[in-house]
């Protein structure tokens, strides 16, 4: 979806004055994905359009705070295998031993994430190799 733009430049608080009213960006790929669900699901749309404005706002919160229950389940979980991995959790200890105490835990989660795209990005490059007889 779009994201809010300051359309003005940041005060000398580097924050912009609560006066100023944010632009939004468009993209067209993602509009055009939205106009075509939009087609395809009349019913969907007239209910939306029908919902109160405290409602669909209140809709577009529960939808962060699924996606922020989401990523912390998943950091949860990669902090879990490698708590349960004593080498592991030793590598990972290795290598964030010079960063602050309060920030070794986002640190690993962010190398675990990062390993983990990079894994499966990899495994499925294989499969599709396989796949095509390459």
């Amino acid at each position: 979806m779009s994201k809010p733009k300051s359309s003005a430049p940041a005060g000398a608080s580097g924050a912009a004055a609560p006066t100023d009213q944010p632009t939004f960006r468009s993209n067209p790929e993602v509009d055009a994905k939205i106009d075509t669900y939009i087609k395809e699901n009349p019913k969907y749309w007239a209910y939306v359009q029908a919902m109160p404005r405290e409602r669909l706002e209140r809709s577009v919160v529960l939808n962060e705070v699924r996606e922020l229950d989401r990523q912390q389940r998943i950091r949860d979980g990669l902090l879990k295998q490698i708590n349960r991995n004593p080498e592991m959790k030793r590598a990972y200890d290795l290598l964030v031993k010079d960063l602050p105490e309060d920030q070794k835990e986002n640190v690993i989660a962010q190398i675990a994430r990062s390993a983990r795209r990079t894994i499966a990005r990899t495994q499925g490059q294989q499969t599709r190799t396989e796949s095509v007889g390459v």
